[in-house]
């Protein structure tokens, strides 16, 4: 770590080719796809956190004493790239930050430069590192056998950065998404905001929700990992301070089921990926997201397939597929020319011709 510290202070050149500029934006077009059956969400264990409010429990049938019933659908919102485009208005300048504390005046990511490390690396950081210093040549005195702990270092200032990008006035939110809150929240709409899963941490989510305002954010759920950690579900998946009133045999039962679910998420993602993977550990990721989002669904106090996921990201997707929760992509700079066959839409922004409120209770995704 010393030595790649060390040799963090100049690169010399490998290859003068430049990196190929980004081709222009591709539109793609709405997918539909048929909801897959989903289990009826479970009601939370215990309260969530102070400051949060407690679900509301599930009606136990259409009929209801209310004179106005609220809409029977709930959203739940990622952050990265949908809230905010991250991977425009952070990333790529954290990236730079965080080069020019390690010393490296020879690295700084253009926008074109960074939009073709992105599509050739799918977004992996640690891969768009390795492809950049590989172009333009490694620090001269780092060994070998140091190039991974250099890239973490480099990985971890970027973060560091990033976290002061999110809270600053450089980090925007995108433009329509105040609206399409209150839109939801006017009409009786329950709003969750998950900061459980993403890639750059809970701290930098947060900074960004926070920019939605005390007043707006006192009136949504913001699911992270404690939250999700207090949830039925979660303590189930988890194995965790499961509720003392559940009788014991349901608990193995549920375990069972949550073990089971693993299973089944293991085996989708070698088979999407086209990989062999022991079948007997799902996917850290996957399981994440969908604990994530049945906590999700528990919060808002709606069924699972009642809950819409507003996603940037295509592991949301894929884990709102398995899981029969519906789905519709917000598009980000990172997201332009990928395709989500299984989202119920896909929208490039909030507002307008693209997604709204309206078109979410009248189920027209377009």
């Amino acid at each position: 770590m010393a030595a790649a510290a060390a040799a963090a202070g100049r690169c010399f050149l490998l290859r003068a080719s430049p990196l190929a500029p980004t081709p222009p934006e591709i539109s793609m077009s709405i997918t539909t796809s048929s909801s897959a059956a989903a289990s009826p969400p479970l009601r939370a264990a215990v309260p969530p956190s102070s400051g949060r409010r407690v679900p509301r429990p599930l009606r136990c049938s259409p009929s209801s004493s209310q004179g106005s019933a609220s809409p029977d659908i709930a959203v739940l919102l990622e952050v990265e790239g949908v809230l905010a485009d991250v991977y425009r208005f952070g990333n790529r300048q954290a990236f730079n930050v965080a080069f020019q504390n390690l010393g490296l005046d020879c690295a700084n990511w253009t926008e074109p430069i960074y939009a073709d490390l992105v599509r050739k690396a799918s977004g992996d950081e640690e891969r768009m590192l390795l492809l950049f210093f590989n172009r333009i040549g490694w620090p001269t005195s780092l060994p070998t056998n140091e190039k991974e702990s250099f890239i973490k270092s480099v990985l971890r200032e970027k973060l560091k950065a990033l976290e002061v990008f999110a809270a600053s006035d450089s980090l925007p939110l995108r433009p329509g998404v105040e609206k399409f809150i209150d839109d939801a929240l006017n009409e009786g709409v329950p709003v969750a905001i998950l900061t459980r899963y993403g890639r750059n941490g809970e701290k930098t989510l947060r900074s960004i929700i926070e920019k939605l305002g005390q007043e707006r954010t006192s009136k949504i759920n913001i699911v992270g990992k404690e939250e999700v950690e207090r949830s039925l579900y979660g303590q189930l998946v988890l194995g965790e301070g499961v509720a003392s009133s559940l009788d014991e045999q349901l608990v193995k039962e549920a375990q069972k089921a949550a073990s089971a679910e693993k299973q089944r998420i293991a085996e989708e993602v070698a088979s999407i990926l086209k990989l062999s993977v022991d079948i007997n550990a799902a996917s850290e990721s996957s399981e994440k997201i969908i604990v994530t989002l049945r906590a999700g669904s528990e919060y808002v106090g709606r069924d699972v397939q009642n809950c819409i996921l507003i996603a940037g990201s295509q592991s949301g997707v894929l884990a709102a597929e398995r899981i029969g929760m519906p789905c519709i992509v917000v598009r980000s700079s990172l997201t332009a020319r990928a395709e989500f066959h299984s989202a119920k839409a896909v929208m490039d922004g909030f507002g307008g011709t693209d997604l709204t409120i309206s078109k979410l209770l009248s189920k027209k995704w377009s």
